[in-house]
């Protein structure tokens, strides 16, 4: 079973790379929304044809709740539909439900849904959030944001049976045997599977079946990205470890100690190029002079 086939346009929109923008920050600590159009036009002219606003990298958990419903709306303008939308939205329930009937009426056409925070998830909680999320939006395709390795590929597979809109999941548990034992759990055509942990990940998801990966990567090098996806898609391993290695500094930076720099590389590579302030908000935090010449240097030798 492949789901509803009133959402194969966004099942196609997913087997892509997911960009997600980062949010940048005036001199004031606002939303400099006059950057933040400037990046999101860099990607699509860079050739980006999906985009996650207030995901990880775009710093969801340190904006305010104008601050995201802002971005999402700065998302769909400046798409203008030369793109696919996919808001992310969650926390407490009332939230996350109110996050996404406002990314409906912002003109997005799906919703991804963060991990829960609550310290205390059940499986079958897990279900019933995502079940509320879906059903408040129905016209919406949605998109489960899974981290957690104890979720059982069972179900994601009865969250599919009950809500059709359930299209699609953003896998970032970093086990690439887990993830094909779930997705095959949940029901590997149901959905489109999305390898959540970006470019280093990649390879080994879709040799277990993902067909698209999310990357922030992408803010600074479109190119790299969609070379990647491009070498995946016609099975050309050997090219795209070239690109794995290439990018692999980098995104090991931002992995290091439990992805602690994760969002400042990337705007600190931004910076470099001028394209950002390198501003990232408490609990992250900006990198010292030392390691902001080991970025650009990195991303200087790239084709940007």
């Amino acid at each position: 079973m492949t789901g509803d086939p009133g959402f194969a346009s966004l099942r196609e929109a997913l087997a892509d790379v997911v960009a997600i923008p980062v949010t940048p920050f005036t001199a004031k600590d606002t939303v400099d929304s006059g950057a933040y159009r400037t990046l999101v036009r860099r990607l699509l002219d860079g050739g980006v044809r999906t985009l996650t606003p207030n995901g990880n990298t775009g710093e969801y958990y340190a904006l305010g709740p104008d601050e995201r419903r802002a971005v999402t709306e700065l998302t769909v303008e400046e798409s203008a539909g030369r793109a696919t939308v996919l808001a992310g939205v969650g926390l407490d329930l009332p939230t996350a439900v109110a996050c996404a009937r406002h990314a409906r009426d912002a003109g997005a056409r799906m919703v991804m849904v963060h991990q829960p925070v609550h310290p205390y998830v059940s499986q079958d909680g897990w279900v019933d959030y995502h079940r509320a999320v879906a059903e408040a939006v129905p016209e919406l395709g949605v998109v489960p944001y899974i981290r957690n390795p104890h979720l059982r590929g069972e179900r994601m597979a009865a969250l599919g049976e009950l809500c059709p809109n359930v299209i699609g999941v953003k896998y970032a548990v970093p086990d690439a045997a887990r993830f094909a034992a779930f997705a095959r759990d949940a029901g590997m055509e149901r959905f489109v599977w999305i390898a959540g942990l970006a470019e280093l990940y990649a390879p080994s998801y879709f040799s277990a079946g993902a067909t698209g990966f999310t990357s922030g990567l992408v803010n600074v090098s479109p190119s790299v990205s969609l070379g990647m996806l491009a070498a995946l898609r016609t099975g050309d391993h050997v090219a795209a470890m070239k690109i794995w290695e290439q990018i692999r500094p980098l995104e090991e930076l931002r992995a290091a100690q439990r992805s602690a720099d994760n969002v400042t590389v990337v705007k600190e590579a931004l910076a470099s190029l001028g394209l950002c302030r390198r501003d990232v908000r408490p609990p992250s935090s900006t990198l010292a002079s030392g390691r902001r010449d080991e970025v650009a240097g990195l991303v200087a030798g790239w084709s940007v």
